[in-house]
């Protein structure tokens, strides 16, 4: 039975302190110039084009099932009449950032990881620092920033398939009003919401890719390597976007109080 060393015991703070001295260089890294706006451009596309269309698809069984809950919760207390305000709700504040940052991490964060990790075992990143450039402004700074960016207009592209397929479904198998599905929408919600729901896609498209960007860049083993620091990435960005979302609804609710009908 293998004992506990100190050394062993006290490597988790260290992987966790090389993460966030990682997090700072990026940070950094958005200040320098020149900036990598081909680069950019390219990363925002591939993964618009990788996400966007399981995000669709993704977004429609969300609003079905939270259409589907709240309503028959709601219709328990006899206040079918918000069952419309209750499911923006639901999808602008939790649904559509949650689902955007799963889609982001589990397709954009793993070709990210994949294509670094690659770079890295190759020793490609060595060359670029041995030749003066600096891997994370030229390489990891316009993955970052297309992953926020790309992360936002997929959180109103849930917003919208989720709240439209929480009304088809409400509609059809509650046998809800659509007037009055529609007229609630205001009736709870707010505009601080979405904007709440705006910052949690910016933040957790930062956070899957300075992830991926990190586990790619420490990969190590050859090919295998590479595979691991795939499958720990994103298994440590869903870990970190769980708990972020709770610190961020925290804040929200302290500085923001609930609308009431």
């Amino acid at each position: 039975m293998a004992t506990l060393t100190p050394a062993r015991a006290l490597a988790p703070v260290g992987a966790a302190g090389k993460f966030f001295a990682f997090g700072l260089d990026v940070g950094r890294g958005l200040f320098r110039r020149p900036f990598q706006f081909r680069e950019f451009i390219q990363q925002a596309w591939f993964i618009a084009s990788v996400t966007i269309v399981p995000t669709a698809l993704v977004a429609i069984p969300f609003g079905a099932v939270i259409a589907l809950q709240v309503g028959g919760l709601i219709k328990q207390f006899g206040a079918q009449s918000f069952v419309g305000s209750a499911s923006v709700l639901a999808v602008v504040r939790e649904a559509g950032p949650i689902a955007t940052a799963l889609l982001i991490a589990g397709a954009g964060g793993s070709a990210i990881a994949a294509d670094l990790g690659a770079r890295k075992i190759r020793e490609e990143l060595d060359a670029m620092m041995v030749l003066g450039i600096d891997p994370i402004q030229r390489l990891v700074v316009p993955r970052v920033l297309a992953c926020m960016l790309v992360s936002v207009f997929l959180n109103g592209l849930v917003s919208v398939v989720g709240v439209a397929g929480g009304y088809v479904f409400n509609v059809l198998m509650q046998d809800g009003t659509p007037g009055a599905y529609l007229a609630s929408f205001t009736a709870l919600a707010q505009l601080p919401d979405v904007w709440q729901g705006l910052a949690k896609a910016l933040v957790f498209g930062m956070i899957a890719a300075v992830v991926a960007s990190y586990k790619g860049m420490n990969a190590g083993g050859g090919p295998k390597g590479v595979g691991d620091a795939v499958n720990e990435s994103v298994v440590i960005t869903f870990m970190l976007l769980f708990v972020v979302n709770f610190v961020m609804s925290a804040i929200y609710f302290q500085l923001v109080p609930p609308k009431t009908g």
